[in-house]
């Protein structure tokens, strides 16, 4: 590292525990809109890379298949020094992707920070991906400032009038509070995060050319809007990059106008956190104390080839330093920690601790996960998990191309399935194949190409890639018995749809059962449950719930991990294609049992209560699910027509065009099963002159006359029988 790197070392770790002095930022946005050329600038800013390399750098895409690609994959992070009126201040930076497949990277990297920068291009305007990282934030309590990027193209390229330029940008800035707004009431109202230009939370500027302004950079620059437009014109984008710089800009506004990491915590932990606000931990975590216990959360678990796991996460309590013995939630064993470092992109520089309220890179923690809470509390009530705006919605199956390198294989995989949480890694035992789900094309191809084959070496024989399907009901069916083998025990259960406005808040983590009952009683009900179910509500497995609506029986408290373990082997595979199932809501209402515990085993109880539910989902009208995504397409009026024949062309639904200049934008939705190849179709269709992307919508149920053809499809590719099951199949 150079000398420039190692002075600013020393300057982070004199501002290291001054927590008011800290500013903990991600910088995030649409795809191709400057989020890693900004972060360049900012770095060269603050003396750690040259300026004249800055935005050819690209200094945080680190990973050759990033350079490659030319896209963000992973959330990389470093802390710098700025200077305001004299005082240094730390920033901690994240740079994060904004590639629909690597959402997931966002979300991580939102949990660990306090502040976000979002980036939109001038021209293009607010894009789905705007939306998305905007709604991650907001759930997050973290707070927005806008920089609107690439102006110079509109005054270059779009050849915009000198007084029409600030309506053009008051329009972006518009249409991001319109969403904050919407998204948020409260904080937009009550909270003031309302974009302002005039209060300085947004900025303007070209990341490419190393120059911003923002009303507040004006007074002191003397350069206005009206001088941005002459530079731009004569081409002379080198003095006014001089005269006012983007970093100075940028950074002076993320100091003023985000929140420190004891302001924040304030008002996060509420949020993150479920535990007792009052208790001794509670105020520790409300006022970030570096004296006190240890509380760390992992976001991000990075592999180094010479220090082993690294786990990257933001220390909300207490002071890190080597030897600690931390607790990890969810195991029962003890990680003791080898080494505390900064994150500078690249290289992590060990230092020898990091009080509270910073982002840290902690070497020894074996047993952790992305998500995982590490603590000196034994007890420590962990923060509430992830959650993921999209889910998994394809599939591919991997297996060696040389049997010697299967134990390799094996390792590798549970190493992906660590690193990253939105990939979801299973081994069929039956086919001997292991299969990997994703976001999408580009996100398995990254995890099985570089992540496997580059990194480890080993070789790899991928299948086409195979869409995941979910089951649900839409009827009801009841009461349905299951009897066990020995027909001494018998199962009565009502199977029906769980409600929409429940689905939808276990789903966005409004509810679970780390909730204290009663107030998890009082949500379910102001949702529209009755009382009843409400308080016999006993397990939750995925969007699946389990009611207990039995009275007095004997021996039932025992038996009812097993309940749970048959409930959730029935709907892990569902019995109509063996997919996993969604929104159904059971109901015990009896139950006999032998009164000799010999005779109420496992073998017992776990197949009476799971043919009981996979009969009971197969007579209430069973119905398959298939994942949908929104499509975007921008492209030129002459090849519109095109464009929609490519979407209607896939069983896909046009939902609105609207036209801005000579561009068509065309939104539509269509299922991801027929979404494969769009990629080159929709090239060749419009002579390669259409933009677009897609998001993920959600899984909507599959059309009524297609749904036995892909079923009997399914069956034949997972080797059962060829045919519609029945319920007889499943009870006596």
């Amino acid at each position: 590292m150079a000398t420039r790197g190692k002075k600013m070392v020393e300057r982070v770790k004199d501002l290291m525990d001054k927590p008011t002095l800290i500013r903990n930022i991600g910088i995030c946005a649409h795809i191709d809109h400057g989020k890693t050329t900004l972060s360049d600038n900012l770095l060269a800013g603050s003396g750690m890379i040259s300026m004249d390399l800055a935005g050819k750098q690209l200094f945080m895409d680190f990973d050759e298949e990033e350079q490659a690609r030319g896209i963000t994959i992973n959330a990389a992070n470093v802390s710098m020094v700025h200077e305001v009126a004299g005082q240094e201040y730390l920033i901690n930076l994240i740079d994060t992707p904004g590639h629909v497949d690597f959402g997931g990277d966002v979300t991580r990297a939102m949990r660990a920070v306090d502040g976000a920068v979002v980036v939109v291009d001038a021209v293009e305007g607010t894009m789905p991906q705007t939306e998305t990282v905007l709604r991650q934030a907001l759930r997050e309590n973290v707070k927005p400032i806008l920089f609107i990027n690439k102006v110079d193209r509109l005054i270059n390229e779009l050849k915009i009038e000198k007084k029409d330029m600030p309506i053009r940008l008051g329009k972006v800035i518009d249409h991001v509070n319109k969403l904050v707004k919407n998204m948020s009431p409260e904080h937009y109202e009550k909270d003031n995060w309302k974009l302002d230009a005039a209060k300085g939370t947004v900025c303007f500027g070209s990341a490419l050319y190393k120059w911003a302004v923002s009303i507040p950079s004006m007074k002191n620059t003397g350069i206005g809007f009206n001088e941005v437009y002459d530079y731009c014109k004569a081409g002379n984008m080198k003095e006014l990059s001089q005269k006012s710089p983007l970093h100075a800009v940028l950074l002076d506004s993320v100091v003023h106008h985000l929140p420190d990491p004891l302001e924040a915590q304030k008002r996060r932990i509420p949020v993150i956190w479920r535990g007792d606000k009052e208790s001794k931990v509670g105020k520790d975590l409300m006022t970030a104390n570096p004296n006190e216990e240890v509380v760390f959360m992992v976001t991000k678990i990075l592999t180094d080839p010479h220090a082993g796991e690294v786990a990257v996460g933001r220390l909300f309590a207490g002071t890190l330093e080597r030897g600690q013995e931390l607790y990890i939630s969810g195991t029962a064993v003890t990680n003791r920690v080898q080494s505390v470092a900064i994150s500078m992109g690249a290289d992590r520089v060990e230092v020898e601790k990091i009080p509270a309220g910073n982002i840290a890179a902690v070497t020894g923690l074996r047993d952790a996960i992305v998500g995982s809470t590490g603590s000196t509390v034994r007890d420590m009530t962990p923060f509430e998990a992830i959650k993921h705006v999209s889910e998994p919605v394809m599939t591919v199956a991997v297996e060696a191309k040389n049997m010697k390198d299967l134990p390799k294989l094996v390792e590798a995989l549970r190493q992906v399935a660590k690193e990253d949480p939105t990939v979801k890694v299973e081994i069929n035992e039956e086919t001997g194949e292991h299969l990997i789900s994703g976001m999408g094309e580009l996100h398995l191809e990254i995890v099985t190409k570089s992540r496997i084959t580059r990194d480890r070496g080993i070789e790899v024989i991928t299948s086409e890639p195979i869409v995941v399907y979910r089951e649900t009901v839409t009827g009801t069916a009841g009461p349905v018995e299951g009897k066990s083998p020995n027909k001494h025990n018998r199962f009565y259960v009502y199977i029906e749809p769980l409600e929409q406005p429940i689905f939808d808040a276990i789903k966005n983590g409004d509810f679970s059962m780390n909730m204290m009952e009663l107030e998890r009683r009082k949500l379910l009900e102001s949702l529209g449950m009755e009382k009843e179910q409400a308080k016999g509500v006993t397990h939750v497995y995925g969007t699946n719930m389990l009611i207990d609506q039995t009275k007095g029986i004997q021996y039932l408290k025992e038996t009812m991990e097993l309940i749970i373990e048959g409930m959730e082997e029935a709907l892990k595979n569902g019995p109509l294609a063996r997919e996993p199932a969604q929104g159904i809501k059971i109901r015990l209402v009896d139950v006999k049992l032998h009164e000799d515990a010999v005779h109420r085993g496992p073998a017992q109880v776990i197949p009476a209560v799971r043919s009981a539910i996979q009969g009971g989902v197969l007579m209430a009208n069973s119905t398959l699910l298939e994942p949908v995504q929104k499509v975007f397409i921008s492209v030129p009026q002459a090849q519109m027509g095109a464009a929609v024949r490519e979407i209607q062309g896939r069983r896909g639904v046009i939902n609105d065009i609207q036209s801005e200049g000579d561009m068509s934008i065309i939104e539509g939705q269509a299922p991801v099963a027929e979404l494969f190849g769009f990629a080159s179709d929709i090239r060749g269709a419009t002579e390669g002159r259409a933009l677009w992307n897609t998001e993920f919508l959600g899984f909507f149920p599959v059309p009524a006359s297609m749904q036995n053809e892909i079923v009997i499809n399914i069956r034949k590719r997972k080797g059962l029988k060829a045919e519609i099951p029945r319920p007889s199949d499943f009870l006596e």
